[in-house]
């Protein structure tokens, strides 16, 4: 459960944020940084996660910004997915995110709560894997931006007390032809059986998934098997997975061989469909 006393901050700036986490640190007062706050209700229920205060960023300009220029599309880590799909600067971001939960939840989930999740499909990753964009985060010795594909393996992997801040995607990346499907057991809402999103970059495909293990990943060793097209497409998919990281989920959502069999029929819909454009 939730604790019945939780201390409540909202800073302004960056550096007042990531100063009173410290501070919060040493006075043994578990703090932790808030943003939608659906998934730190979701684990609180269910005892996993009882922070003892919260440091709410969405007083913090840097992270509630949602801004496109001729070079980058910059979106802050404390920007709702339903604003993210309404702006629809980045349409590949905004169909996967489309499919995360239901409205009603992704009206306060946002870009950096599902990104930095504890949940470990963090969807609305894939697409910021494909773009190679990059992440700026904020820590007491300043703000540094990172590309994506570094600090992220299979989780954002910051230190305790780093946040966060947003998230930039250069624009030539936005509106390249691409495809994305979210498979389900069942319902019509709920975490993925799989998540694919894939788009194509100078002539070749590059592919993102989420479900098949626990964590999101981009591989570029079944990337280049997926585009070496003197092969048929059964064969490509084949060999590209052969490079599927390790493990496969094998859960009530799905076993490992359901799994592999599903993505090899998302895999063949993205190529069929995918093949037709020239880059």
């Amino acid at each position: 459960m939730l604790p019945a006393y939780l201390e409540y901050y909202k800073p302004t700036s960056l550096y007042e944020a990531v100063a009173l986490f410290q501070e919060l640190k040493r006075a043994n007062k578990q703090p932790m940084y808030f943003s939608g706050g659906t998934e730190v209700l979701t684990l609180g229920r269910l005892n996993m996660d009882t922070p003892g205060s919260i440091i709410d960023i969405k007083g913090i300009p840097e992270c509630i910004t949602l801004e496109r220029t001729t070079q980058f599309l910059t979106i802050g880590a404390s920007v709702p997915l339903t604003v993210i799909e309404a702006d629809d600067s980045f349409p590949l971001l905004a169909n996967v995110s489309s499919e995360i939960a239901d409205r009603t939840a992704r009206n306060k989930i946002t870009i950096g709560g599902n990104i930095c999740g504890k949940i470990f499909y963090r969807e609305a990753v894939l697409p910021f894997l494909i773009a190679d964009s990059h992440l700026l985060i904020a820590s007491l010795q300043g703000v540094h931006q990172i590309p994506i594909n570094v600090i992220f393996n299979k989780e954002l992997v910051l230190e305790e007390g780093q946040l966060l801040v947003n998230i930039r995607t250069e624009s030539h990346f936005l509106n390249n032809p691409f495809i994305s499907q979210k498979i389900r057991k069942q319902w019509e809402t709920g975490y993925p059986l799989i998540t694919g999103a894939a788009m194509k970059v100078d002539g070749a495909l590059r592919i993102a998934f989420s479900g098949i293990c626990p964590f999101p990943f981009r591989s570029p060793a079944m990337e280049k098997e997926i585009n070496n097209t003197t092969l048929s497409i059964e064969s490509r998919i084949e060999n590209a997975i052969n490079h599927l990281p390790e493990p496969i989920l094998d859960d009530i959502e799905g076993s490992r061989e359901y799994r592999l069999f599903v993505l090899r029929n998302l895999l063949t819909d993205f190529l069929l469909e995918m093949e037709g454009y020239n880059g």
